[in-house]
Parts: structure tokens; C-alpha cells; sequence
């Protein structure tokens, strides 16, 4: 019997620009050190607001990658 088996994991990348950047932020630093990553699901967008300014985007990325035995 041959075929794969993938793992999820979520995290959430952070941007002072767009929640596209945030998002990118994420699957590239999780890529750095995860061996064959595959597909990206935003979760959940949500911004840091501070006095009445959105400061901070941020993305929570459900992310899955190759599990190797």
C-alpha cells in the first residue's frame, strides 16, 4: 500500500501592511524549518487596533506539510 500522510498545524504571521503579507509571513517562516509544505487555509483574519488606528494585521494560517516516517 503506498501513499502520503499530511499534518496540519496552525499559526498566525503578522503584518504592519496587509493581512496578504501576514499570511505570506507565516507559511514562509514555517517553511524554513517544515519539509514539503502543501496548502495554506486562512483560518481567521483580525487586525490590533490601537487609539482608533489598526496597527497590526494578522493572520492565523492552517498550513499542511508532508509527514515523514
Amino acid at each position: 500500500m503506498s501513499g502520503s500522510v499530511y499534518k496540519f498545524i496552525e499559526m498566525v504571521g503578522t503584518s504592519a501592511t496587509s493581512w496578504e503579507d501576514a499570511a505570506k509571513t507565516a507559511v514562509e517562516t514555517a517553511a524554513q524549518s517544515l519539509r514539503d509544505t502543501r496548502v495554506a487555509e486562512i483560518k481567521d483574519l483580525d487586525m490590533k487596533i490601537e487609539e482608533g488606528k489598526v496597527v497590526l494585521y494578522r493572520a492565523t494560517v492552517k498550513l499542511s506539510f508532508k509527514y515523514q516516517t
